[in-house]
């Protein structure tokens, strides 16, 4: 796991430090809205908190398994291997039960963009998966 310490600024580009940001997230607090959600969870890829990326993944999205150790050690490895460079929020719907958030990520391996779709389950956001455009 990636150490960061709790008075670095927040990976998801808050300019809060970690442990008055995402950290709480990390820690079993419910993120409020989806985007809160996804920021979190871009923190989370960058600190290598995968247990929080499964937590928050949708049981509906593709990377959803079973085979928890197994996907335990693919996010692991990503995180490892990637550099979080930057977030960049470019649009945010919030709904009551489904929310979308399109965001560009800098990673060390390119930058991508991305629409995630966010649903509602149980009072809690969880990541559903990429909108194709």
């Amino acid at each position: 796991m990636k150490k960061i310490s709790p008075n670095h600024l927040c990976p998801c580009g808050s300019t809060v430090k970690y442990k008055k940001c995402c950290s709480k997230y990390h820690n079993g607090a419910l993120a409020p809205t989806a985007l809160l959600l996804m920021k979190s969870r871009y923190s989370a890829y960058a600190v290598g908190k995968s247990d929080y990326v499964m937590k928050t993944t949708h049981f509906h999205n593709s990377d959803f398994s079973d085979k928890t150790q197994e996907w335990k050690k693919s996010i692991d490895e990503f995180s490892f291997y990637t550099e979080f460079l930057a977030l960049e929020i470019l649009e945010s719907i919030e709904g009551e039960e489904e929310s979308f958030v399109t965001f560009k990520a800098k990673l060390s391996t390119g930058e991508m963009i991305e629409k995630s779709r966010f649903l509602k389950l149980g009072g809690a956001w969880l990541y559903e998966g990429v909108i194709e455009e």
